[in-house]
């Protein structure tokens, strides 16, 4: 590959470089997300601010802890995965939101990813279509573990991953809406959890790097209860998952370090 920026290390689009993040890195999507994060690290800073890409890199546990921003969808979730991988991070958490599918699944409530569906567009440029999009076991545990610990409702399994936010929310209004109500009546019949945009991708990415990669997400509500007339609050305030995904990497940190001794 051409190397864009002349030598200096710096990574083209996020605009880092090796010593600026951490090993474990938390991937929130909104760049104004970040520093909501970052404050529950010790000695947050702001490494980088470039497109939708923010950076800001603090201590958990005595470890470096870095925060970047990925804007929505895979393409550019799976950017930076790749050069953050080429800066020293190998350990992954998406925190983000989505939308519930199972019944059960409330606003507020957390989503812990165990997989995700691939019905978008990046992961096949990395690998077939008949390979999962698996999030990594050791990090899925360290999410479950926080949420339990934290007393949070949570739920773990199956998410959608998919590139149109409005071929989900308005399907008969598109030209494929034949396979769009098909494909999403399948994802409820198989006991899909949530929709949402970005898993499928870094799973997938993840396993071509081999890093660690895992996903937690706020609900913000659930279309289909609302479609069966059933309660569904819709709630904005993502902090129960952002302690989640942060909790999540302490849960890392301190087991990796065990392991090390």
């Amino acid at each position: 590959m051409s190397d864009y920026m002349n030598g200096t290390g710096v990574q083209y689009h996020l605009h880092i470089k090796e010593g600026d993040v951490g090993r474990y890195v938390i991937l929130p999507g909104d760049p104004k997300r970040v520093p909501l994060i970052a404050k529950y690290l010790d000695d947050a800073r702001l490494v980088a601010d470039s497109r939708e890409f923010v950076t800001y890199t603090g201590t958990l546990e005595g470890e470096k802890v870095s925060v970047t921003s990925t804007g929505i969808g895979g393409p550019s979730a799976s950017i930076a995965m790749e050069e953050l991988f080429k800066c020293g991070s190998d350990t992954f958490i998406r925190m983000g939101t989505c939308g519930g599918i199972a019944l059960d699944v409330m606003g507020s409530d957390v989503v812990i990813a165990t997989g995700a569906v691939r019905m978008e567009g990046t992961s096949r440029e990395y690998a077939p279509i008949e390979f999962p999009a698996v999030a990594n076991f050791e990090v899925v545990t360290a999410l479950m573990d926080a949420a339990s610990r934290l007393g949070n409702r949570s739920h773990a399994g199956v998410v959608q991953c998919k590139d149109s936010f409005y071929g989900q929310h308005s399907p008969s209004e598109m030209p494929v809406s034949y396979d769009l109500i098909n494909k999403w009546e399948a994802w409820k019949r198989l006991g899909v959890l949530a929709s949402e945009m970005e898993s499928a991708a870094l799973f997938v990415v993840a396993s071509k790097l081999g890093v660690r990669c895992g996903s937690a997400f706020f609900v913000v509500g659930n279309q289909e209860r609302e479609l069966l007339g059933m309660e569904n609050p819709k709630f904005h305030d993502t902090d129960s998952a952002i302690k989640v995904a942060v909790e999540g990497i302490r849960n890392l940190i301190l087991k990796d370090r065990a392991k090390s001794t």
